[in-house]
């Protein structure tokens, strides 16, 4: 696609200290002072799902149906060879693709999916290979899953996003996959945060280590459908999540902790049923920020750049049914959310570029790729 340069006026949604949405008519009022945004349509994908970028300027982008492709800006997306076969439907398929902090010295690359299992099953994994981008088309080499899920059936909430912390472990959101009390039974893999070393064993001091099994994979339990992980600048880990028919929830990730799904939400059950809010069940943890009416997010990642400087250590989450792109400001451990930008479509992935400027893939067959930069 050739780059076609605009300047959107994206309209800024007003919140409460809560991160919940005000009247319209206010938000309309705050739009007048709502800062232009130019924006850059750069490629198109065929349902994108993540994006990585590489030390020289170029990017991995995962398509959901099963690609890998290697996107330099001015050229074609060409496709990575050696990615794995994947079971795509519903939601699931080709996920997450994240680089090894010493990438520039070993070159390897995380990816996540869902496989098929028997009995029409399936689960998410996480593998790790080399990428290879010189000599010949762009391949990886040598995968190896490090990772496996529980099998179940049904095609939802395999969550399956990847960050590194500053010390070089491997934290996974794993989702419920809709089945619910899973989620509290730490001999399950469902709704949980897992912590591994970059090999995929399990580090010695993860809090339920002494357990075994799945157990000692654990780093927090009690959640639902995870879609965006992130560091801060001071180490802490970040992760919201859907709520069921409402309740959406940013949660900051504390070692051992539950987060009580599906005994406690601020949301209540597809059909209608009620669920106890948090406040209810003090044992379990409550999230920083609860959406009512819900953003459905996904992707997430905290501004460290340059171009944005009064944005920094702010985090960034893509609204799905939202349609938006959501600033939240960190304050320590507390949140807010401080702004929302109407986007038009279902935003899947936020990422920083290596120039500061903040990257978008929307959720969709010919989803764009965009770049948003300060307007002149």
């Amino acid at each position: 696609m050739r780059p076609l340069a605009y300047v959107l006026p994206i309209l800024l949604i007003a919140c409460n200290g809560n991160g919940e949405a005000v009247a319209p008519g206010n938000a309309a009022a705050a739009a007048a002072g709502g800062k232009l945004f130019q924006v850059q349509e750069l490629a198109s994908f065929n349902e994108p799902w993540a994006m990585t970028f590489l030390p020289d300027g170029s990017a991995l982008v995962t398509e959901k149906p099963g690609r890998l492709l290697h996107w330099k800006e001015g050229g074609a997306a060409t496709p990575v060879a050696g990615t794995p076969s994947v079971d795509y439907g519903g939601q699931l398929g080709l996920g997450d693709v994240v680089l090894h902090p010493n990438f520039g010295r070993n070159r390897m690359v995380y990816l996540s999916w869902s496989e098929p299992g028997p009995n029409d099953t399936r689960g998410p994994v996480v593998g790790r290979a080399r990428l290879v981008t010189e000599g010949g088309p762009p391949r990886i080499e040598g995968l190896q899953v490090i990772w496996r899920a529980d099998k179940t059936d049904g095609r939802y909430h395999h969550s399956h996003r990847i960050a590194f912390a500053p010390d070089g472990k491997l934290f996974i959101t794993s989702g419920d996959r809709m089945k619910f009390t899973p989620a509290q039974d730490l001999n399950s893999s469902l709704g949980k945060v897992i912590r591994l070393n970059d090999d995929g064993t399990v580090p010695r001091d993860n809090p339920y280590a002494a357990r075994g099994g799945t157990a000692a994979t654990v780093w927090t339990l009690g959640h639902r459908n995870l879609l965006g992980i992130a560091f801060d600048g001071q180490g802490r880990l970040w992760e919201h999540e859907m709520g069921p028919r409402g309740g959406d929830e940013l949660n900051l990730v504390e070692r051992g902790k539950n987060y009580g799904w599906p005994t406690v939400s601020n949301g209540d059950n597809y059909d209608g049923s009620a669920i106890p809010d948090h406040p209810t069940r003090p044992e379990f943890q409550a999230p920083k920020i609860t959406w009512n009416p819900v953003i459905s997010p996904a992707g997430m990642m905290i501004y460290s750049g340059r171009m944005f400087p009064q944005w920094r250590g702010s985090a960034f989450i893509g609204g799905l049914s939202g349609k938006a792109l959501v600033r939240v400001a960190l304050n320590g451990t507390a949140a807010r959310e401080a702004e929302r930008w109407d986007m038009g479509n279902r935003i899947r992935e936020v990422e920083q570029g290596p120039d500061g400027a903040v990257y978008l893939l929307e959720d969709r067959k010919g989803g764009r790729l965009l770049r948003l930069t300060p307007a002149h």
